[in-house]
């Protein structure tokens, strides 16, 4: 399969920088060092698997194509150790300010994007996270790289074949990797998916574009990082600037146009005569522009998500509207969900076959999150109506009916969400955080169990469970649950648990 037709351009601008060795072999060959493809890479090295993490770019993607964690994202990034490290890197949303009046400086309707939450027991991190994707990157970056791991960048894969037992890389320098297994977090236009021969099959969500840019805006501009600034006046189309955390005056454009012929101008002049023509600031009022790119909403997903020993994931497997902030976090919970059924299979014997469930399980869920957050883009882009919903803070999603699920007691069926909870014994993420499955027995006697990947903790009533057993997943999933322990070696055994 030849890659050479569908290269895209090397992003001008670092984020990060380094370089990892390039090994002729590895058992996991991850192609794309976005944030599914790091996290994924930081999954697999605190499972022992030896991953090869490759990015054909010099250096991290250096823009804020997205800029929102989820809290389920949190969740994920509690288990992996990460988690405090990025809430002090970002911040909660702040409220929309529609700067109105003749020259729009005077300051009109405020309200809140995003849905606020008190936290719970249940769910720590009820509010979604602020934070720019190339600020995001940097710290899993950074992760990955205490845990012993790296990425090898200017490493381009042009060609990948694969027979019954693996599958070889072709680099564009003359390199080859070969790998038990390939990953392609390669991104929307995924070449490794067209040579597959996969289908992205979906509509435009907009035929509008829209310009996205990351700025950094001078002291004198109106802007400030209260607030999440709209201007609504400009025939040619709105225009949103969102403070970023990371550094004084650094701000997210997004610049709507209402022309469906219009091609956005992208070089540092053209997002300067955008700022000026739309709202009350100069063009010198732009100290910086660090990224800029245009596109036209769209929502996608692939046919499949795996072919023989190649599996997608991310953007490679789905394409988001940026309404609801969907897309990042769909994607890292991707990884989350491969990661731990990658090591099942290559170190604890595992049948292949498992590895069948990540499509099983994950194309209903973006198939989902794509339908919500198209509706979302449709009904409202801007304004008080576009209010969102606690639905896409990704809580309520899980994996009832599927593959991995049997079995359900007390408050929970197999497939959903294992909540938090503070008991006498411990908090509840505590005892889950790690690559191990763990059994919680709540108000009931726990079983003997002779495995060493689940571990086993008896604990007092807690209303979010109920009585019974239950057997959480690596992935913070209930994979079975009962009344006592009858079919639980059964269903361990085909994960290569018992």
């Amino acid at each position: 399969m030849e890659l050479n037709d569908v290269k895209e351009p090397v992003p001008a601008t670092a984020s990060a920088t380094g370089s990892g060795a390039l090994p002729e072999s590895t058992d996991v060959l991850i192609v794309g060092a976005g944030p599914t493809g790091l996290v994924l890479a930081i999954d697999l090295a605190r499972r022992g698997v030896p991953a090869l993490l490759v990015e054909k770019s010099d250096r991290l993607f250096p823009g804020s194509r997205g800029k929102g964690l989820q809290p389920r994202t949190l969740e994920l990034l509690d288990d992996l150790g990460l988690v405090e490290t990025v809430l002090r890197a970002g911040r909660v949303y702040p409220r929309m300010l529609e700067w109105v009046g003749p020259d729009g400086t005077e300051r009109g309707r405020e309200w809140d994007m995003i849905e606020r939450y008190e936290p719970t027991e249940r769910e720590p991190h009820a509010n979604g996270l602020l934070i720019g994707q190339a600020r995001f990157q940097d710290l899993l970056y950074a992760h990955l790289r205490s845990l012993g791991g790296d990425v090898v960048f200017d490493a381009e894969v042009t060609a990948v074949t694969q027979d019954a037992d693996g599958v070889t890389a072709a680099l564009a320098d003359g390199r080859t990797v070969r790998s038990r297994h390939l990953v392609a977090a390669d991104g929307g236009r995924s070449g490794i998916r067209r040579a597959l021969g996969i289908a992205l099959r979906g509509e435009s969500v907009d035929p509008r574009p829209m310009l996205v840019a990351d700025l950094t805006m001078t002291p004198e501009a109106l802007v400030d990082d209260l607030n999440w600034h709209l201007w609504n006046g400009s025939p040619e189309g709105s225009v949103l600037i969102c403070p970023l955390p990371g550094g004084p005056g650094l701000f997210q454009l997004i610049a709507q146009y209402t022309d469906e012929d219009a091609v956005p101008d992208t070089s540092d002049a053209g997002v300067r005569k955008v700022v000026a023509a739309r709202t009350p600031m100069t063009e010198e009022q732009v100290a910086e522009v660090h990224w800029a790119s245009d596109f036209r909403p769209r929502a996608a997903l692939a046919d499949r998500y795996r072919a023989g020993r190649v599996l997608l994931a991310g953007d490679a497997a789905h394409i988001h509207s940026p309404a609801g902030g969907q897309g990042l976090n769909t994607s890292v919970q991707d990884a989350y969900n491969l990661g731990w059924k990658l090591a099942q299979v290559l170190r604890h014997g595992a049948p292949d076959t498992l590895l069948d469930t990540y499509e099983e399980e994950r194309r209903p869920i973006a198939a989902g999150v794509l339908g919500m957050s198209t509706r979302l883009h449709r009904t409202a882009m801007v304004g008080e109506n576009s209010r969102r919903r606690s639905e896409t803070g990704q809580l309520g999603l899980g994996y009832r009916g599927g593959p991995l699920s049997a079995g359900r007691a007390g408050a929970l069926e197999a497939g959903d969400r294992a909540p938090d909870g503070i008991l006498p014994e411990g908090r509840i993420f505590d005892l889950l955080r790690g690559p191990h499955f763990t059994l919680l027995a709540f108000d009931t006697p726990a079983p003997a169990l002779a495995s060493d990947l689940v571990r086993v903790h008896e604990l007092g009533p807690y209303e979010a469970y109920g009585r019974g057993l239950f057997l959480v997943r690596p992935d913070g999933y209930v994979g079975w649950a009962g009344t006592d322990a009858t079919g639980l070696d059964d269903y361990l055994a085909p994960l290569g648990a018992a």
